[in-house]
């Protein structure tokens, strides 16, 4: 503001000269000149000061210079764009130019700016900030809007580059200038009001940011976030704004200026009068006339006062800018110092120039009164320090600037907040854990869809850009935000199937032993005489085994259950295939043996069965044995059947075993079965090759079904098939073999005689099947 420029000049030169540690006898002088933020003027100004040219003003008529000569320094000006065209001519005369507003980035250029300082940060600190604050409340979509200036062109390319690293996206980026065409301001309007980003950025001088809302207040857009520059967000005027309630933004720091409230407040009438400045100041504040100094226009009594004055001029609580000036005027002033002074006193005749002052510059280093220190990097600018500022309404109803944290780029901290309601802006909605961001094509990246994770993957926090994969053991839970330990499965005892088969399996045991138990009490009868009883008991025995050992395949797998099952299905079905392949091969030689000269039989008494047998069940043993030596099956962990769940199982760990038990089985029933094919029509009353034929059919077909069923069957019911394989074979064998037999013991006792047993048989049958007469 041009009245708080001016008033904070005078009190510091008047300060400056009363002072003894300061420029000590010395007098300052000084121009004021008002550029109107218009270029021309600055350039017209800035040629006036390095001819020395025009005349000054002071209160005294102590200063005196040449006509030709020109001012060492200057503060000023308030704007980038006229600060750029002064500096560039003054700095050809290497004189110092410090602005107490000018804060384009571009000015840190000291290639291009030589001459210039600054008391007010460069906007590259302030857009960074900016941008860690929109950052800090989640805003990552966002418009801008900035001056088609230096100031505001500059400050929005700082800030979209913050923005970018910081992972903000921008919808939209309008610039306008005051006079430029209506229509391009209603441009401007229409496009924060069709926007989605409730966030506006801005770089806005004051005249820009008036006219704007001026526009959006002809038809008001949805509530909007104001991210506010320095130039406007401490500008008490904008707070009639209500839309701005809830404006954030940067400002610098407030202070109180030691002497400046009693220097303002000790102007009179005839102070005023020795300054064309002071008495403008004075007629505009109580609506009078100077000695008639304006036309049309009451004079002045005497009667003002200016401590009754409810004005900008007397509130000195607020003073940001004003704070500025006051250390831009001090700079200068102990640049001066510097050049013409000792440690005890100055040399008024001292002749310097502006090349001394500007030298002098960059070394000054100085705390002022009210504590602010006061120094100028290699670029001409001082340390960066803001207050966060946030607009919020007051008791009385009215907008007001509160601080609600604090700034400093070399002391990291997080933001203060006090702010109230804070608004969403965002492209798309976060994505909840167990999904993944996907951008939309052909827009921002901040704009994207939330992809369900795969399967088998996770993600754990939200906006995950991939998905995890859990590792092998472990599974996605419903919502595929963390991983849990996939469900082991096996045929566990409390299984509805494994009680089932349970229940089957020792029923079958318990039958064969019931059967064994009739078979025994009925041993000298003649069916069991003439179905070889030896042979038949062994039998009953190894079925009782065949269906025992199903039971080995049910409950968790370890090292010996996986191991025995595979061992003890084969031995014991080699034992139970071996029994009957010997009853058939002994119905088909005692009937060979009434040929002619035959004497097969001898050959095939009871020593002979029993060594067969066992010679049988030896081989199998043998294949078990070497089985279990080089490659045994042991329990491990199946999850590439099931993604979701492992199944514990026993492998087979050497294939060529387990397929070389099963084949010895299958090759031996085969046999049976072809024996037994063989001997099906022979005559006899009681022809038990007829019911072998059968069993083995019924045991083949189960078998060669049950290959395909195990290959394919998913997990537990894998064991299953093969419970169920084992039953169903030993009960077929079961059945057709004993049943038949069991029936006419209990009964059709009158079948069970000698008479109807040796009906149709030769001679030689018993003597396989020795017969007591």
């Amino acid at each position: 503001d041009w009245g708080d420029f001016r008033n904070s000049l005078l009190h510091e030169i008047r300060e400056i000269n009363n002072r003894t540690d300061l420029l000590p006898g010395i007098t300052l002088g000084y121009h004021i000149y008002d550029a109107c933020s218009e270029v021309p003027m600055a350039v017209k100004v800035a040629f006036q000061f390095a001819n020395g040219m025009e005349p000054f003003f002071n209160d005294t008529d102590s200063c005196s210079k040449s006509a030709a000569a020109a001012v060492p320094a200057l503060v000023g000006d308030s704007t980038s764009t006229t600060s750029i065209s002064m500096t560039r001519i003054l700095g050809l005369f290497g004189i110092p130019q410090v602005s107490h507003f000018a804060s384009c980035t571009c000015l840190s250029d000291k290639q291009q700016f030589p001459a210039f300082f600054r008391t007010i940060p460069s906007d590259h600190h302030q857009a960074a900030a900016i941008a860690k604050v929109v950052k800090y409340f989640g805003w990552t979509w966002i418009g801008a809007v900035h001056s088609d200036t230096d100031y505001g062109n500059f400050g929005m390319a700082s800030f979209l580059k913050a923005a970018q690293e910081e992972g903000i996206c921008v919808e939209y980026s309008e610039s306008y200038y005051r006079t430029q065409p209506r229509s391009k301001l209603e441009r401007v309007a229409n496009v924060i009001r069709r926007s989605t980003a409730r966030v506006i950025v801005t770089f806005l001088h004051e005249g820009e940011f008036r006219f704007l809302l001026d526009e959006l207040t002809r038809q008001p857009p949805p509530p909007i976030q104001w991210i506010g520059n320095d130039a406007w967000l401490i500008d008490p005027e904008f707070l009639r704004f209500n839309m701005c309630a809830g404006a954030i933004g940067f400002g610098f720091p407030r202070s109180v200026i030691p002497g400046l409230r009693e220097f303002l407040m000790d102007l009179s009438p005839a102070q005023a009068l020795k300054s064309p400045l002071l008495t403008e100041f004075w007629e505009s504040s109580f609506s009078c006339s100077l000695k008639g100094s304006s036309e049309g226009a009451r004079e002045c009594d005497g009667s003002e006062d200016i401590r009754a004055l409810q004005n900008p001029y007397t509130d000195t609580s607020q003073l940001r800018a004003t704070n500025l000036v006051y250390k831009a005027t001090y700079a200068i002033a102990h640049a001066i110092h510097g050049v013409i002074c000792n440690d005890t006193q100055c040399d008024k005749s001292a002749k310097f120039t502006p090349w001394q002052i500007l030298n002098q510059l960059k070394r000054v280093n100085f705390t002022t009164k009210n504590g602010f220190q006061v120094s100028f990097d290699s670029s001409g600018d001082p340390m960066a320090v803001y207050d966060l500022i946030n607009w919020q309404f007051k008791e009385n109803g009215g907008l007001g600037f509160m601080t609600v944290g604090q700034y400093d780029p070399s002391k990291p901290r997080a933001f203060l907040s006090n702010i109230f309601q804070v608004p969403r802006s965002v492209c798309s909605e976060s994505c909840p854990p167990g999904t993944r961001k996907a951008v939309q094509k052909g827009k921002p990246v901040c704009c994207y869809d939330c992809i369900p994770c795969a399967e088998g993957e996770i993600s754990n926090k939200t906006d995950s850009l991939n998905c995890l994969r859990c590792p092998p053991e472990f599974w996605p839970n419903i919502h595929r935000d963390g991983c849990l330990p996939k469900p082991v499965e096996f045929l566990s005892w409390d299984d509805t199937l494994s009680i089932i088969l349970t229940v089957f399996s020792i029923a079958g045991a318990f039958i064969a032993v019931c059967v064994a138990a009739v078979f025994y009490k009925h041993r000298t009868s003649p069916i069991v005489r003439a179905n070889n009883s030896e042979l038949s008991f062994l039998l009953l025995f190894s079925l009782t085994l065949c269906f025992l050992c199903s039971l080995t395949f049910i409950g968790q797998p370890s090292e010996w259950s996986c191991m025995l099952r595979h061992t003890v299905f084969g031995i014991t079905f080699v034992l139970c295939i071996s029994c009957v392949l010997m009853k058939t091969v002994v119905v088909l030689m005692a009937f060979r043996a009434t040929l002619p000269g035959s004497n097969a039989m001898k050959w095939f008494g009871a020593p002979q069965q029993r060594l067969s047998v066992l010679t049988f069940t030896l081989i199998q043993v043998l294949i078990c044995v070497i089985w279990l030596t080089t490659s045994p099956p042991l329990p491990f962990k199946n999850s590439k059947h099931y993604k979701e769940r492992i199944i514990l199982e026993c492998g087979l760990g050497s294939a060529i075993g387990f397929w070389a038990v099963l084949g010895y089985i299958g090759f031996l029933a085969l046999l049976c079965f072809i024996f037994a094919f063989l001997a099906r029509k022979l005559p006899d009353n009681f022809n038990e090759a007829k019911f072998i034929t059968f069993s083995m059919l019924i045991f083949c077909a189960v078998w060669v079904t049950f290959i395909p069923a195990y290959v394919s069957s998913p997990g537990k019911f894998t064991v299953a098939v093969e419970i169920f394989a084992i039953l169903a074979s030993s009960f077929g064998l079961f059945t057709c073999i004993f049943a038949p037999k069991c029936f006419i013991i209990m009964f059709r006792p009158e079948q069970n005689t000698k008479k109807h047993i040796m009906g149709k048989l030769p001679a030689s049958f018993w003597i396989a099947y020795p017969y007591p007469h």
